[in-house]
């Protein structure tokens, strides 16, 4: 039942049914809860279900020698949740109970920032999240992540199980954190609106959109004349409900897993970034492991992330059909004026400067002169 509990008992009920908790509050005049308020309550029971399934089942008597921690702002029902937990199970069996992870999903540790600082203090033992946010203490983590770099999956493969990921390994390891060799795919990034949908540049000005707490997304949509704000995606469905923000951009797997479109009109496909989610490890904790059981772990956690990613491109090539169904808005803008919006704008020189002429260069590799 520990595990269990540590699925349940954090301090935010909501994020088992991504939804924030003042719509749990609301009523009717006469003090009634109304309808909507029932239906968010029966999700939280059902998120709750979920995440119970997600606990760690235990001999009677059996005490793992490394128990830790993986902290992931995914929703429970994500492809990638779903294939990290077979891959904990299978390092839990193959080591014999000797090394035991905990799933805990959907930001029920904290946002995305607060988890950052937990694996760095080493209250958090594993980490899986995108390179945006870790750019907030090492900027080049986020080099994958440079606007319109790739146009399909095959330039995104070859560059970040190829040398640009070897580069990343070898610089996320000099601020203490040691990330393993296979990204997953959180796929490429759209943007939803609730005012209009984005057809060029021109319809991103004054834009009030939500950005990850990433100092190049928000740099870009400066570039693009839209009013970016930071927000944690704990922050992200109540910000969107209560019009804090016009919009956002996340991938069409993470819209639907976390319900946006019942907060949002329009989603534009604009691919404007693809986004791949690290498996980030406290470095001391890592070390802490025999070499036996790191094996095991980036073996089983490497092979996870690999299957999630065709699981991914065929869950996201019927989200677009299922979330319309909702009513979404759908339309598909033309890449290239916003690509030309950011080299005129400086932008793609001002990051070639901050990330380095290394860096940059191994991008390009794979993705070709980007201006």
């Amino acid at each position: 039942m520990r595990a269990a509990a540590a699925w349940i008992a954090p301090r935010r009920w909501a994020s088992l049914g991504a939804k924030p908790c003042p719509r749990l509050g609301r009523s009717g005049g006469d003090g009634t809860v109304d309808q909507t308020t029932r239906r968010s309550f029966t999700r939280l029971a059902a998120g709750a279900a979920s995440a119970a399934m997600f606990s760690i089942v235990r001999a009677r008597g059996d005490t793992p020698q490394f128990h830790y921690k993986f902290g992931s702002d995914l929703p429970l029902s994500h492809p990638n949740t779903l294939r990290l937990k077979e891959a904990v199970d299978r390092i839990r069996e193959q080591s014999g109970g000797r090394l035991t992870i905990d799933i805990f999903a959907n930001n029920v540790l904290g946002g995305d920032t607060s988890m950052l600082s937990q694996l760095r203090g080493g209250a958090l033992e594993l980490l899986g999240f995108g390179g945006d946010i870790l750019a907030t203490i090492l900027p080049v983590a986020d080099l994958a992540g440079t606007p319109y770099a790739f146009k399909n999956y095959d330039q995104v493969w070859a560059a970040v199980d190829g040398d640009v990921g070897v580069y990343l390994q070898k610089r996320i390891a000099g601020v203490g954190i040691h990330m393993l060799a296979r990204q997953w795919d959180l796929g490429f990034r759209q943007i939803t609106s609730n005012i209009r949908p984005i057809k060029s540049p021109a319809d991103l000005k004054g834009f009030k959109i939500r950005v990850p707490v990433s100092p190049m997304r928000l740099a870009m949509f400066k570039a693009l004349g839209a009013s970016p704000t930071t927000l944690n995606f704990a922050e992200l469905y109540s910000a969107l409900q209560t019009h804090l923000v016009d919009g956002q951009e996340t991938p069409l797997v993470v819209i639907e897993t976390a319900k946006l479109y019942e907060v949002q009109k329009y989603c534009s496909i604009t691919r404007h970034v693809w986004t791949g989610q690290l498996t980030l490890a406290n470095m001391a904790a890592w070390q802490r492991l025999p070499a036996d059981l790191r094996q095991l772990a980036a073996q089983n956690i490497n092979a996870a992330a690999v299957a999630s990613r065709a699981d991914v491109v065929k869950m996201e090539a019927s989200a677009r059909q299922r979330m319309a169904a909702h009513g979404l808005v759908f339309n598909d803008p033309d890449p290239l004026p916003f690509r030309d919006a950011l080299k005129t704008s400086g932008f793609y020189a001002e990051w070639r400067g901050r990330f380095g002429n290394e860096a940059w260069g191994l991008l390009e590799k794979y993705s070709g002169a980007l201006g």
